[in-house]
């Protein structure tokens, strides 16, 4: 069993009570309050320019070209979901430039900075790892029974995507490629997850 697959199968309490929190159950059948809604958007928009970032930085440190160049397309994808943000955020009226970091944000945006900044390239490629493939994961989860017509229906193509799940798999290939099953990363892995859990649930209480 590879690396990722120990990590993701030692989490799947985790993945369910993500897939089964009333956030991503509202989205699932559209009854989530559009407010929860927005104010997601805006704190994922936050989020994803520190996950932009982390690969930038885990590149500039990747030991080999081939690295490189993964850890820059990665990022280049989150830019490319920056921009489905901020057509969300035009129909959803959430002024993303003026949008302030809540406690649950910052605590993962600031706990994959540090690490992409302390750590070696598998330590950070290990605590990215669990949001591509936990957004995959509810993605295709979501869309299992065909991709419901309501105002949620684009977030639920977009994870449930045949161009998404590769990303999760390219990020899932660094953590082969320079992660070892460790303690650290185990833990790395789980508490990356952990804040996936409570971004949901912060979300489901503004």
């Amino acid at each position: 069993m590879t690396i990722s697959a120990q990590l993701w199968k030692a989490n799947q309490d985790l993945a369910q009570a993500c897939l089964e929190h009333p956030f991503v159950q509202g989205i699932a059948d559209g009854t989530l309050d559009t407010q929860k809604f927005a104010y997601y958007v805006g704190q994922d928009a936050f989020f994803l320019e520190a996950f932009a970032r982390a690969y930038s930085i885990a590149a500039a440190k990747a030991p080999d070209w081939a690295g490189f160049i993964i850890f820059h397309n990665l990022a280049a994808g989150v830019l490319q979901e920056l921009q489905l943000h901020e057509s969300y955020a035009k129909a959803w009226k959430v002024d993303l430039h003026s949008v302030e970091p809540q406690a649950a944000t910052r605590r993962y945006t600031d706990f994959l900075l540090a690490t992409a900044w302390g750590g070696d390239v598998g330590l950070t490629a290990a605590a990215m790892s669990p949001c591509m493939r936990l957004y995959a994961f509810l993605g295709q989860e979501l869309a299992r029974n065909g991709i419901p017509n309501h105002r949620y229906a684009d977030w639920i193509r977009t994870y449930s995507s045949a161009d998404f799940q590769p990303l999760a798999e390219q990020l899932e290939g660094l953590v082969e490629s320079y992660a070892t099953a460790t303690t650290l990363v185990h833990s790395t892995y789980r508490y990356a997850m952990l804040c996936e859990r409570d971004f949901f649930q912060a979300a489901f209480r503004s």
